[in-house]
């Protein structure tokens, strides 16, 4: 796996994949970022995010079970020092769908502590908690 990295502003970045996909990423405003694209922290959060929701769609859909929606609301907690790492995060997963709790409950435990590789570069110093829910708008 590989990637190239460019400077295109001050702060700023664009992360271009192998397969040619595009990625921005800036800087906080007080180092000279302009917002055009996620900090790199923030990128972090999302790739836990989307490694986790990849394994629960897939172990949902093994099980035969149609999902109408999912989202995650992450939330990470950094350390007051530099660098300034995340000391926990916690996932909460909203999935739409005829999904029995059970079942979701599984798919959200295995992806996030088993089957998740981003997750698992986090053990054992970050604390990584989850919940799943039922989503109210489904």
């Amino acid at each position: 796996m590989k990637l190239e990295l460019t400077r295109t502003g001050a702060m700023a970045f664009e992360a271009v994949s192998e397969d040619g996909v595009k990625l921005n990423i800036d800087g906080p405003e007080k180092y000279g970022g302009v917002g055009s694209g996620m900090r790199p922290m923030e990128m972090f959060l999302a790739s836990l995010a989307g490694c986790a929701s990849i394994d629960v769609v897939l172990i949902l859909e093994k099980q035969k079970h149609t999902l109408t929606s999912l989202r995650v609301s992450v939330e990470g907690t950094r350390a007051d020092a530099i660098p300034a790492v995340y000391e926990s995060v916690h996932l909460r997963y909203e999935v739409g769908g005829e999904i029995p709790d059970n079942k979701l409950q599984r798919a959200v435990k295995l992806s996030v502590e088993k089957y998740c590789s981003v997750a698992s570069m986090l053990l054992p110093s970050v604390v990584v908690t989850w919940e799943a829910h039922a989503a109210t708008d489904s």
